[in-house]
């Protein structure tokens, strides 16, 4: 049976967003449409909407004439969107906790965190990253909606934008089959857990600081990156030098 569109769509983000973390695609490199379609094996409206995903996370950006190149960034760039996020979730996590939060809105929290064990603590040798990326971002999205503030909700979306600063942004179909990548994902999921419990207890303040913690999880990721690349970071750019642009299309 033929992949439906989201699934197509997913593939061609993690694939793309993995080549971008492994350094095959350099800041300046031109993407497009047809690259995503012949590499991946995906139709041009999946294609399409994986990089208008990509863009809107602030890995890529559009360019008038050129369809969209990969955008340039420093690491000061990635660890700052790192921390404003958690310092964000946090307050949604504590805005949740603060208030009566409706119960299915509770039990989708508590189905989420067990379809994320099903994923994370999967017997199997590899983990299925296109599940746990989707599961991943409806925890999250979930989260923003327990918090019941509109402005949260709204400047967590916008802060998506920022380099690496989306909740999947560090998900890629290499990275999540290292053992200890693994491990991150498992510390992950068991805060995952907690923030869940909290909001039902209504213990604001636990909530606030697992959920703030919760992001050093992409910190920890972004170091281990460094470690298996020999120190460097292909993707992160110089605030002094940029590369030149090559297409890779």
């Amino acid at each position: 049976m033929a992949d439906s569109s989201s699934s197509q769509t997913m593939r061609a983000v993690l694939g793309l967003r993995g080549m971008i973390v492994d350094g095959l695609l350099s800041p300046g490199d031109r993407i497009s449409e047809p690259m995503l379609v012949e590499r991946f094996g995906v139709s041009r409206t999946p294609a399409r909407a994986a990089l208008a995903q990509l863009a809107v996370e602030g890995m890529i950006e559009a360019r008038e004439t050129t369809g969209y190149a990969v955008r340039g960034f420093t690491e000061a760039d990635v660890y700052h969107g790192i921390a404003i996020r958690g310092s964000l979730e946090g307050l949604a996590a504590r805005y949740a906790a603060e208030r009566e939060v409706p119960g299915d809105l509770l039990d989708q929290l508590d189905q989420c965190v067990g379809d994320l064990d099903a994923v994370v603590y999967t017997s199997d040798e590899k983990i299925d990253q296109q599940e746990y990326a989707r599961l991943n971002d409806r925890f999250h999205r979930l989260l923003r909606q327990a918090s019941g503030s509109d402005m949260v909700v709204w400047t967590l979306e916008r802060l998506d934008g920022l380099p690496f600063a989306a909740p999947n942004a560090f998900v890629d179909s290499l990275s999540l089959q290292h053992e200890r990548v693994r491990r991150i994902l498992q510390s992950s999921q068991e805060q995952h857990r907690v923030i869940a419990e909290a909001i039902r207890l209504r213990d604001p303040v636990r909530a606030q600081a697992v959920a703030t913690e919760h992001s050093n999880g992409a910190a920890q990721y972004l170091k281990l990156l460094k470690s298996l690349k020999d120190q460097e970071i292909p993707w992160v750019t110089s605030p002094t030098k940029k590369k030149a642009r090559r297409s890779r299309v």
